[in-house]
């Protein structure tokens, strides 16, 4: 009985091929995984970034509002801070106490939602508003 060994070669080669390949597969998949999430990483930070911009701007209407009318209340209005960001403000007059105005901003951009807290106060005799706190709510 004769045996053949000559071929044996040929399986081991393609055994070590497979081997390697599967090692470049998962290399491969690890990395675009980690690229994938770097760059959502990315528009994350840019987009909390934007949020927290534009609830700021929200908040200096509501200041500027009432700076030009010291009895401005509003339940919620819209200001226009980019192309297509809007934030919306709300001014409620005497709270969290009497001679107070709380202004709050609100901002959602590609899910990250900010919201800014302000209290303020006015002076009657010089008709100065005067931020009593500036708080990031979230």
């Amino acid at each position: 009985m004769k045996r053949y060994f000559y071929n044996r070669k040929g399986q081991a080669f393609l055994a070590l091929t497979f081997f390697i390949g599967g090692i470049l597969a998962v290399a491969g998949i690890l990395i675009a995984y980690l690229a994938l999430s770097y760059i959502n990483t990315g528009y994350g930070v840019a987009a909390a970034f934007k949020a927290e911009a534009a609830a700021t701007a929200g908040a200096e209407d509501g200041l500027l509002q009432l700076d030009r009318n010291a009895q401005f209340s509003s339940t919620g209005y819209s200001v226009s801070v980019a192309s297509s960001t809007m934030a919306t403000v709300t001014v409620t007059q005497n709270t969290p106490a009497s001679g107070l105005v709380t202004i709050l901003s609100v901002v959602t951009i590609s899910g990250h939602t900010k919201k800014i807290n302000v209290v303020a106060s006015e002076n009657a005799a010089t008709g100065q508003v005067s931020v009593v706190s500036w708080a990031d709510v979230q």
